[in-house]
Order: C-alpha cells, then sequence, then structure tokens
C-alpha cells in the first residue's frame, strides 16, 4: 500500500512541474500578447471574444489574445487539477495541501486581473496610471503564483516543509531577497509598458525620453527598474553564498544556478536596452527573470528546510 501510495506521489510531483513548465509559456505568451499590442484583440468582451464564444475571421490581434485566454483557462483548470489530486494523495494540514490551494487563489487573482485589464480598457494604447499600477500588481501576483506552484511540486516530491525557525538570520537575509525580486518584478512589469507604449528610434532618443521633465511618467519611470535590478541582484548573490553553499549539495547547486541565471538577467537586460526592447528579447528577459526566481524559491525551502526531516511521507 506504501508503495502504491509512493507511485501516485511520484506522479504527482511530475505532473505538478508540468504544470509549472505551462505556466511559464502561458506567462511568455501574456508577455507577447502586451507587447504586440494585441491586448485589445478581443476589444472589451470578457470572458467572450468580442461577443463570441468562438472568434469568427478574426484579426492577427484577436488570434493572440485569443490563444493567450485558451492557454490560461487551460492554466487555471490545471491548477484545480493539481489541487484535487493532493487532496487526494496528502493528508489534512500537510503543507503540500496549503501550497496546492494558495496555487489556486492566486490563479483566480490572475484570472481576476486579466479579466479587470480587458473590462476596464486597460489595454492597448492607454497609457494611464492605473494601468501602470495593474499590471505591477499582476506581476507581483504571477511572481506568488509561480511560486506556489514551485513549492507546491517541491514538497509533493516528499520533501520537508522550509520554516523560519530553521535559520531565523538566513530567513530574513533571504526574505529581503524574495521582497527585492516582488518589488523588481513590478518595476519590469511597468518598464515593459512604458517601452511598448512609447518606443524610441534610437538609444540617444531613449535616453533623452528618459531624463525629460516634460516626458510621460512611464517614460521617466523606466531609468529606475536597470539601477533597481543592478542593486537587488548584487543583494541577491551575495545572501546566496552566504546561506547556501553550507546547507547542502542541493543548496549548492540551486546557489549557482541564482546566481547564474541572474548574471544572465543583467547581460539579457543591458542588450535589451541597447537594441531598444525588441519584442524577442523581452520575452527571452521575462522567461530568464521567472527562472530565477524559482531557482530563488527552491534556495529559500532548501536553506530553510529542518536539517534533520526526513522526506515527508506521512501515510494519507
Amino acid at each position: 500500500m506504501s508503495s502504491e501510495l509512493d507511485q501516485r506521489r511520484a506522479r504527482l510531483a511530475r505532473f505538478a512541474w508540468f504544470n509549472v513548465l505551462f505556466n511559464l509559456f502561458v506567462i511568455v505568451w501574456g508577455a507577447f500578447v502586451r507587447a504586440t499590442g494585441s491586448g485589445a484583440g478581443c476589444g472589451e468582451h470578457w470572458p467572450t471574444c468580442n461577443g463570441e464564444v468562438i472568434p469568427r475571421a478574426p484579426a492577427v490581434e484577436t488570434i493572440i489574445e485569443f490563444t493567450h485566454r485558451l492557454t490560461s483557462g487551460g492554466a487555471l483548470i490545471l491548477s484545480v487539477v493539481l489541487a484535487v489530486w493532493v487532496w487526494r494523495v496528502w493528508p489534512r494540514g500537510s503543507a503540500v495541501r496549503k501550497a496546492a490551494g494558495a496555487t489556486v487563489a492566486f490563479m483566480f487573482v490572475e484570472a481576476g486581473v486579466g479579466a479587470m485589464l480587458v473590462l476596464l480598457s486597460m489595454t492597448g494604447d492607454n497609457d494611464s496610471m492605473s494601468r501602470a499600477l495593474v499590471m505591477g500588481v499582476h506581476l507581483v501576483n504571477t511572481l506568488l503564483l509561480v511560486g506556489a506552484m514551485v513549492m507546491a511540486a517541491w514538497l509533493a516530491g516528499g520533501r520537508p516543509a522550509p520554516r523560519v525557525a530553521t535559520d531565523k538570520v538566513a530567513a530574513a537575509l533571504l526574505g529581503v531577497a524574495v521582497v527585492g525580486m516582488l518589488v523588481l518584478g513590478a518595476s519590469g512589469g511597468i518598464t515593459a509598458l512604458g517601452d511598448t507604449l512609447f518606443p524610441a528610434g534610437s538609444l540617444a532618443e531613449g535616453l533623452r525620453q528618459d531624463l525629460s521633465p516634460t516626458a510621460h511618467l512611464l517614460v521617466r519611470l523606466r531609468v529606475f527598474h536597470p539601477l533597481l535590478a543592478v542593486l537587488v541582484a548584487g543583494y541577491t548573490v551575495v545572501v546566496a553564498f552566504i546561506t547556501g553553499p553550507s546547507k547542502s549539495d542541493l543548496a549548492r547547486r540551486l546557489t549557482h544556478g541564482v546566481v547564474g541565471f541572474l548574471v544572465l538577467q543583467i547581460v539579457v537586460g543591458s542588450v535589451n536596452v541597447v537594441l531598444l526592447a525588441p519584442v524577442w528579447l523581452q520575452l527571452i528577459h521575462l522567461l530568464v527573470a521567472d527562472l530565477v526566481w524559482i531557482c530563488l524559491v527552491c534556495l529559500v525551502a532548501e536553506v530553510l528546510a529542518p536539517p534533520s526531516s526526513p522526506p515527508n511521507r506521512s501515510p494519507a
């Protein structure tokens, strides 16, 4: 019986990681919708598309937006399947259940924010600061959603739940890094919106726009994202090396993953600025940011795992 339960949990863990990968695709495609100005492809209709369940003779922008809605709906269904599956094979009060429940909760918030953007016409050429604020909230919720998914997959593999009491100093240091990444994510979303709405013809023109006191606020805010990125990345690298390598071999590998992806992210971000944020590079920039986040979440979980805890195998 125990062997059968272990097999069911192993399949669940694989499905949970697939869920993470699928949502990375949904997130990157969502950025493609924004970067190509296709957010208004379905008009101000939600959940229908231009008043139709399946759009007829759609424009390219409609196809892009409708595809995002379909994949987002699939992601929501997968998160519910994950939660139900977890409820069936893990006992009440387990950390896996909490992570799966948080995944579903953040997924519904994600859907709600997406609907708000459409219904309030915060798509297309809308350059209001209210849209920028909602976009920042959207990015933060996306990171929290991915974090919950990663924790569900991590814990479903039988790993012990992290505890602050394991190492309060490390928890505080890593907590600041996590908050910094969330703030950086919000900043990145607002900056990407500014790049989409106010493209520059050259690097020199872009710099003049950023520094002009008469430029739109979304343009003037763009200069702060690279500075914040360097500060958060530098802090996170230092904290990762302080807390990770001495914990375990896995923590050491995760440390290298965090640092490696952060270095890559700085390089990609720099090239993104020089090339004036082409769509394809914006997507790579976002994907690498998500990979940094995933490695950081796993590093936190490994560093704060109780030192003598065996894998979680409590009977269901």
